[in-house]
């Protein structure tokens, strides 16, 4: 029998089966009880929510929420409530999740690096060209803006596999072996610094369409790619697509890999699909287990009615 002392928890999910989130819930905390929006709504004893977009206005209603969990590693769909109450919230930090996406940051680097889109259309042509001018992973400098939690750990990687690596992030921070630069006053040469540029920024007011024609034409066009590549897998709305499409017809850009789309799903009439010089994934760089994602969000909740101060707390001024 459930223990109707512990807080409830909503589990509020635009756009995903929740069937498999509730039986993990049900295993992390077979002690509590576990309410799947529409129903709920204004229920005191719920005091935790855990949410995917959730439905604007509706945590709003709960008397006695104590804590938001995000299931993303962004927090941008929490802030799109804008009723969003005043309580703490939380967003995923999963091993699990951060060594998906620096496994997904090394797979497209290296697709990039080792000419993988070229090869592929000469498959599809037919044609045998022999390129010797492969460039080793140290002639390659990949430049990572964003250097939070998955920041850090695709660097870490990067390195191993011989790359050097810049960073950017909105303020200092030091990383071992990367060449760090901050705001907007370190952006310019952190833009002049990299042949590869691969996108982990979170979704804020400052960051909305960052990636846009300005930003392009800033990169350095001099290193052994030529014109950078872009690889996205942080957040659609950080990207102007038309920008990238021009960019990339102008040569600013001489490839990019898309995980994430101002629309999604993406729309099958987009130009991307068909342009030969991107590459499409599905908002899957870092798809996680929900098991990796429950168990420490449960472990937070019975830390924190423990009296235990919760982690990875998301800073409301910053939006992340």
């Amino acid at each position: 029998m459930s223990d109707t002392k512990k807080g409830r928890i909503l589990l509020a999910l635009t756009g995903w089966a929740p069937d498999v989130w509730t039986q993990e819930l049900a295993k992390a905390a077979p002690g509590r009880q576990v309410t799947l929006e529409p129903d709920g709504e204004t229920d005191p004893s719920i005091e935790y929510a855990i949410v995917w977009k959730q439905r604007p206005g509706l945590l709003s209603k709960l008397p006695n929420l104590k804590v938001i969990f995000s299931l993303g590693a962004g927090v941008d769909h929490v802030f799109a409530d804008p009723d969003l109450p005043d309580v703490p919230i939380v967003r995923v930090v999963s091993p699990n999740l951060t060594t998906r996406m620096s496994e997904y940051v090394v797979w497209q680097v290296l697709d990039h690096h080792r000419l993988g889109p070229r090869y592929r259309a000469q498959q599809a042509s037919r044609t045998w060209y022999e390129d010797r001018d492969q460039k080793a992973a140290a002639d390659i400098t990949v430049g990572i803006m964003g250097l939070g939690e998955l920041g850090r750990d695709a660097a870490a990687k990067l390195q191993v596999m011989g790359f050097a690596v810049t960073g950017w992030s909105r303020t200092q921070k030091q990383v071992e072996g990367v060449t760090c630069h901050a705001g907007e006053a370190g952006l310019d040469a952190f833009l002049a610094s990299a042949d590869i540029f691969v996108v982990l920024l979170p979704l804020t007011p400052d960051t909305h369409e960052i990636l846009n024609r300005d930003l392009f034409a800033r990169m350095t066009k001099r290193g052994p790619l030529g014109a950078p590549v872009l690889i996205n897998a942080g957040r659609g709305g950080l990207q102007n697509e038309a920008d990238i499409l021009a960019a990339l017809d102008e040569e600013l850009l001489s490839a990019v890999t898309l995980d994430v789309f101002q629309q999604e799903p993406l729309d099958p009439e987009s130009p991307f699909w068909s342009h030969p010089k991107v590459t499409i994934t599905p908002h899957a760089a870092a798809a996680s287990m929900p098991s990796s994602l429950i168990a420490p969000m449960v472990e937070q909740i019975d830390a924190f009615e423990r009296g235990e101060p919760l982690l990875n707390l998301v800073d409301r001024k910053a939006g992340y």
